[in-house]
């Protein structure tokens, strides 16, 4: 009898990540659009008159299976150069402004044009930067077999304060456990995250330390 029970759980599961998960990230992201589309407008205004143009910061990123996709996000930081044309480091260049948009997640609601397209989800391992895929390991690289999401299971459980073996295995164990219910979990608690702010830095940088690669995992 408990067998039967797991496996018609692992049946809706798999409906669900197939044939629902994907209409309602769409839903969600176009509703929370035109909802939130006055603040969208006003931060808008306020990172062109702090920041100056481009509004957008715009990266390319890994998104289901290893495709590449343009993320977009609000600039959070200056364009600040040294004497030799470098930019300087990410704390100098990132000021009250950026901290505030970071700190109040702002800055990531251009990503529901993200989600709108098809290129991340409502809920996902959150996509890295282009130049960590030649260091997963095989469990680690398990992360792409879903679309990334605006929050997900790392984000709700540490954000940048945990450690990124920690990060991979949350981001594996929600690939193997999506579920209607899970994500909603996970969007409930990001909302009580943005409030209570915690998790934004990382005990040694502003945002995560840069990941080096690991040792592979063993199965």
């Amino acid at each position: 009898m408990q067998s039967e029970v797991k496996e018609e759980a692992k049946v809706n599961k798999g409906i669900y990540k197939r044939f629902l998960k994907r209409p309602m990230d769409f839903i969600l992201s176009l509703m929370a659009i035109i909802v939130l589309s006055p603040v969208l407008i006003f931060v808008v205004v306020l990172v062109k008159v702090k920041l100056g143009s481009p509004v957008l910061f715009k990266q390319k990123r890994p998104g289901l299976n290893e495709k590449i996709f343009t993320m977009y996000k609000f600039r959070t930081m200056t364009d600040e150069k040294d004497e030799n044309g470098d930019l300087l480091p990410d704390s100098v260049r990132l000021k009250k402004f950026g901290r505030i948009l970071r700190s109040t997640s702002l800055d990531e609601l251009p990503e529901l044009f993200n989600i709108l397209k098809g290129d991340m989800s409502i809920v996902g391992p959150r996509p890295l930067l282009i130049q960590y895929l030649e260091l997963y390991n095989e469990h680690q690289r398990r992360r792409h077999e879903v679309r990334p999401g605006l929050s997900g299971h790392a984000q709700v459980n540490g954000r940048n304060a945990i450690s990124w073996e920690d990060k991979f295995n949350l981001d594996v164990d929600y690939v193997d456990n999506v579920s209607f219910m899970s994500d909603w979990k996970i969007i409930f608690l990001t909302i009580i995250k943005v409030f209570v702010k915690e998790g934004i830095n990382s005990e040694t940088s502003v945002t995560m330390e840069a990941f080096r690669g690991s040792q592979r995992m063993e199965d």
